[in-house]
């Protein structure tokens, strides 16, 4: 498995890499070191140094319970789809016996009730008031995906037409390097790569989730719905459905994006638990419960390997504070020239320079130059270059290294634009 990348220089607070293909079993890897893909652009945000830190976060679906509301959500939907007519004769047509309906009225399956509503789940007849579908799609751009985008981002986001493009649509979810695949263990078979789970209603398309479909994980890259569901709550329901589908094909885990605590907007991930938020230095993961709450009210990096805890967040408004669409474009640590891993505060996270040299395969990276892959250790001036030069081939890759970790630079190809 190989993932070709060229570089970027760390810009803003994040530390950069372009990628032309990224095999799913190697962003699965980015994902549980901190890194997170916008279009064909990776990045790894340095948690220390942000106003505003984001946190991997991930909820486990094999421990989830929906919550009350989250019920009301999915049964509210399904009756809107059936219909009171369809309900009272469906009852009279088929109906279920005293041990199934004690069941029902006890337990809530959220794989059952998640397609409880779905065209080809409903008995008939009666024809129930709606036809409701759900379908995975690649994720090619379409007029009508690019409508529902529009609308959401105009009407849910306020964002000015001048800002809303089929351009930015297409970069942003639907250029994935993400090759699609299907991966079969113990005789169940599963997609990989960059889907659109399209929802329609009545034959019309109304909600949009882009799904990078991993291994071990359903990564919710973003969702989008028609301003006429709004009212259906819309994000939840597409929040379940991917959750559900994480257990239902067995990923296990739904990676929700980041999580900024200090972004109000945010807060309803931590809706869906039990949570876990991925440790920025020893990259374990960390149940999200009130205690971890507590500490992120407190001071904005929180890390179990902590020696020196941060001051608390004086100038922290969460009324406020939002997250950024784009990475920033320039970099305010006056000493860019400094190799992200050597400078003060260490990003955290990275190998140190000792581990660079001792325990990454440094003089081995591959390298494409033209059609043809090299190693490090062929090119020109490689061994009289230092990784402390981060203006050199050799301090660049040794970034690169430092920030994807000894394993995946082991793997990865790297190319220059």
């Amino acid at each position: 498995m190989q993932a070709p990348v060229s570089l970027l220089s760390p810009l803003g607070f994040s530390y950069y890499a372009k990628t032309q293909k990224l095999q799913p079993e190697f962003y699965q890897s980015l994902l549980d070191r901190g890194w997170r893909r916008s279009g064909t652009l990776l990045y790894k945000p340095d948690l220390k140094k942000s106003c505003c830190p984001q946190y991997t976060i991930r909820l486990d679906s094999d421990q989830f319970h929906p919550t009350k509301d989250q019920r009301q959500v999915v049964n509210r939907f399904n009756n809107f789809i059936l219909g009171p007519t369809y309900t009272k004769e469906a009852a009279r047509l088929y109906p279920k016996t005293r041990e199934q309906a004690k069941k029902r009225n006890t337990e809530f399956d959220l794989q059952e009730r998640i397609h409880e509503g779905e065209k080809e789940q409903i008995k008939t007849p009666p024809e129930p008031a709606h036809s409701f579908t759900v379908t995975l799609e690649t994720d090619e751009f379409t007029e009508e995906k690019y409508t529902i985008f529009e609308n959401y981002q105009r009407i849910v986001h306020h964002d000015p037409p001048s800002k809303i493009s089929k351009a930015g649509f297409k970069n942003f979810l639907c250029s994935s390097p993400l090759p699609r695949s299907t991966q079969t263990i113990n005789g169940k078979t599963k997609p990989l790569g960059s889907y659109h789970q399209c929802y329609r209603l009545d034959g019309k398309l109304i909600a949009v989730g882009v799904l990078d479909l991993l291994p071990q994980c359903v990564s919710a890259v973003y969702f989008m719905y028609d301003e006429s569901v709004h009212s259906h709550g819309f994000g939840k329901l597409g929040a379940l459905r991917e959750i559900s589908l994480a257990k239902e094909k067995e990923y296990q885990y739904w990676y929700a994006g980041f999580y900024i605590h200090s972004c109000v907007k945010m807060r309803y991930k931590g809706d869906y638990s039990p949570q876990y938020v991925l440790d920025p230095e020893t990259y374990s993961w960390i149940l999200f419960d009130e205690k971890l709450k507590g500490k992120l009210n407190e001071r904005k990096y929180v890390s179990e390997t902590q020696s020196t805890p941060e001051p608390p967040d004086q100038n922290q408004d969460s009324s406020t504070s939002t997250p950024t669409s784009t990475p920033s474009s320039s970099d305010s640590d006056s000493n860019s020239q400094t190799p992200i891993f050597a400078r003060s505060p260490p990003m955290p996270g990275l190998l140190t320079p000792s581990e660079i040299l001792t325990k990454a395969p440094l003089d081995k990276i591959k390298i494409r130059i033209g059609k043809t892959d090299h190693e490090t250790h062929e090119l020109i001036n490689w061994e009289t270059e230092s990784i402390m030069d981060a203006n050199s081939i050799k301090g660049v890759i040794a970034e690169l290294v430092s920030a994807v970790g000894v394993e995946l630079a082991e793997e990865m190809v790297v190319y220059f634009r």
